[in-house]
């Protein structure tokens, strides 16, 4: 911890942007907090934000409370850290085994940009990943920006979830490591979230990125594949296939798949598993299969009412996924997601490879409800075979 507190110790002044504390060690609490430098009355302070569910919490202190607060929960509660100031970005991780990897690089900078400060006012419009004011291509043939730059109102929450997505997105950064990064996106569809992503990692982030989409209708390619081109987006193509057949990749680092309807989800999880994906992130949609099989006798006065065993089944279906994933060796969570486009689902199923596989005894809550997933058979006949 030494070497971290002297890094932070370093860090923590007017020129600090921002420091994230991500990658939670337990389910239950905050799973994000971010530091950045405030004025209040003259005085310079750090106001930590926590990210709890669906709460932010908001608290004020000096720098010595800030250092303490910020050791603490790297000892305790959290796996990454990122910062960066005018001068320099640091990073640290924390191995399964309690031990903490620190690093620390000089930031090149456009030397004509070195004015760009940081802003200590305290109560600050929400700064967004994908900024207001800076046209995007993608964003503007959405309809979401203006050819300046602006928001369109009646588009600003395709804006929000935008970069909602996004922030999801950073919180992981760590777990590429530092080489190219190659993602499979699975029922990519109009694809706005994957020139998102492909943006902010190659254009914003500077990383080498290799984005494939992938959806069943050949229309959709087609016009995803001429945008792709009219942009110069070079690492971003576009392939009509069905998940459960895609065999074309033998590593992946990162699996994404949003909205795809049903069992259509744990096929793709599937995939990533077998593919040694680094980080997985699925919205899941339509989730029919459980809600045909859940039972139990004791609960059947709760499940003779429609709406409710279908939203039970859904949720269940859910953490039978991320159990399923913990056992394979992924840091697994379920958070809340802006809602897409004409549908309510609003759950992202987040996971992280590197976390010690376990037996989650999720099997006795399934046997419990009388439900086999399409996941659960997946994986057993795997491990039939091998």
């Amino acid at each position: 911890m030494d070497e971290l507190r002297e890094m932070l110790n370093n860090i923590l002044s007017d020129q600090l942007y921002q420091l994230i504390l991500s990658n939670p060690r337990k389910k239950e609490g905050a799973f994000k907090v971010k530091f950045r430098p405030v004025t209040v009355k003259g005085e310079l302070l750090f106001q930590m934000t926590v990210y709890e569910g669906t709460k932010v919490f908001h608290e004020n202190m000096d720098k010595p409370s800030a250092l303490v607060e910020i050791l603490g929960r790297m000892e305790n509660d959290f796996r990454q850290l990122e910062g960066e100031s005018m001068e320099r970005r640091i990073g640290a991780l924390v191995s399964k085994k309690g031990k903490i990897t620190v690093k620390s690089s000089k930031v090149q900078r456009d030397p004509q940009k070195r004015d760009i400060l940081p802003d200590l006012s305290h109560n600050r419009t929400k700064k967004y990943l994908l900024e207001e004011g800076k046209p995007v291509p993608f964003l503007v043939d959405l309809g979401v920006q203006t050819q300046e730059g602006k928001i369109v109102r009646a588009r600003y929450d395709k804006f929000r979830q935008i970069n909602r997505y996004l922030e999801f997105v950073e919180d992981i950064l760590p777990a590429f490591g530092e080489g190219p990064i190659h993602i499979i996106d699975f029922g990519c569809g109009k694809s706005y979230l994957t020139f998102a992503l492909y943006y902010y990692l190659h254009e914003r982030k500077g990383r080498e990125v290799s984005i494939t989409g992938l959806d069943l209708k050949e229309d959709v390619i087609r016009h995803c594949s001429r945008l792709a081109r009219e942009y110069g987006y070079q690492g971003l193509r576009f392939l009509r296939g069905d998940i459960a057949d895609y065999e074309k990749e033998d590593e992946v680092d990162m699996v994404v798949s949003l909205h795809a309807c049903d069992t259509a989800t744990d096929y793709a999880l599937k995939k990533a598993v077998d593919w040694g994906a680094k980080v997985i992130f699925a919205v899941p949609c339509c989730q029919h299969e459980v809600n045909g099989q859940i039972q139990n006798e004791k609960l059947a006065p709760v499940f003779k009412y429609g709406l409710v065993k279908e939203r039970i089944a859904a949720l269940l279906t859910d953490a039978v996924r991320a159990n399923l994933l913990e056992e394979k060796g992924y840091d697994a969570q379920i958070l809340e997601f802006i809602d897409m486009e004409h549908t309510p689902k609003n759950i992202l199923i987040r996971a992280v490879k590197g976390a010690p596989a376990r037996d989650t005894q999720i099997r006795q809550a399934t046997e419990l409800l009388h439900v086999d997933t399409t996941l659960q058979r997946l994986f057993e006949d795997a491990e039939v075979r091998e």
